[in-house]
């Protein structure tokens, strides 16, 4: 299988870089993978699971929003947040999905809308982590 160039880059460090078979990118517009040879495309990231498959090796990470781009260099992800599931805090997540309840009451309109989408971003993710595949 042809293999590409894939960074993967929040602001506190460089999370990963090097040759892969395929990534699968959480898009606002729906998940999308890329493989060697795709399409230029700048897609925004939603909260959601990435993963880097690798030799037959999948690498899971958490991004918490960011941009996606394809170019003729590779595919680079700059993601808001990326933290692999080892080193997640899951209670701190949890508690932050429960911060994020509470605040529903606040808002309103438009603002209400997209904090529900996150929080069903959020609580999505965090199904996943506690799916038997995930452990």
């Amino acid at each position: 299988m042809a293999t590409f160039h894939f960074d993967l880059v929040s602001p506190e460090k460089l999370a990963f870089s090097g040759e892969v078979d395929q990534v699968d990118v959480p898009g606002v517009e729906g998940d999308f993978g890329v493989l060697a040879g795709h399409a230029p495309v700048v897609a925004t990231v939603r909260p959601g699971i990435l993963t880097i498959t690798t030799a037959g090796k999948r690498d899971k990470v958490i991004v918490l929003g960011g941009l996606a781009e394809m170019s003729d260099k590779g595919l680079t992800v700059l993601a808001d947040v990326a933290t692999t599931i080892a080193e997640l805090d899951r209670a701190k997540f949890a508690e932050t999905i429960k911060e994020m309840e509470e605040k529903l009451a606040e808002k309103e309109g438009s603002e209400l809308d997209h904090a529900i989408e996150r929080l069903d971003h959020f609580k999505s993710i965090q199904n996943e982590l506690n799916t038997t595949a995930m452990h």
